[in-house]
């Protein structure tokens, strides 16, 4: 397994080591000692979660302020745009934010700590996202953050217009989000 710090350091994309023939392929998705050791502290998963969505569609960017999620993600059908922004008010690097395409095709997975707002847009027809998160969905504590507010510059990859919930077309701006500590 390969980890390569991202912009923001904590932000980790992982390539994990593929065992290919022409019978198809292997890897190990998950290593609980090994990801720990690599991110340098012991990390618990409670909650697992897959999603299928179509191509444009944007999902976020969400976050949870109380009972903070951090998040390994993944796409195991298709392709995503996949972004995570710093909302941790005391770092170097708070509002800014990194991107990464994940896909089916190159395997990459990327770690989203606790502290981050977190979203993706679709690239493929249809795309299969799975992710893992250390602490249970707490709808009542989610944040949305407006996906394509201008202060956050993010260069969504975007052909068409977007298909997005209501709730992710009413984001708040990011000057309005309550940040952590």
């Amino acid at each position: 397994m390969a980890i390569e710090a991202m912009a923001i350091p904590e932000v980790l994309l992982i390539e994990p080591k593929v065992f290919g023939d022409d019978r198809g392929f292997f890897f190990e998705s998950w290593n609980q000692r090994e990801f720990s050791a690599r991110v340098g502290r012991e990390v618990c998963f409670v909650q697992d979660n897959h999603s299928r969505s179509a191509q444009n569609v944007v999902r976020g960017l969400h976050y949870q302020l109380r009972q903070p999620q951090g998040k390994l993600v993944r796409v195991v059908a298709g392709e995503v745009f996949d972004v995570a922004v710093d909302m941790r008010r005391s770092s170097p690097t708070f509002g800014r934010h990194v991107g990464a395409r994940l896909s089916s095709a190159n395997r990459s997975m990327m770690w989203v700590p606790p502290g981050f707002a977190h979203g993706f847009m679709v690239l493929s027809e249809t795309a299969d996202f799975l992710y893992k998160t250390t602490d249970y969905y707490a709808p009542e504590h989610e944040v949305t953050m407006l996906w394509n507010d201008p202060a956050l510059a993010i260069a969504w990859p975007l052909e068409g217009e977007p298909v997005l919930k209501p709730r992710d077309a009413a984001g708040l701006p990011f000057a309005q989000c309550e940040a952590f500590a």
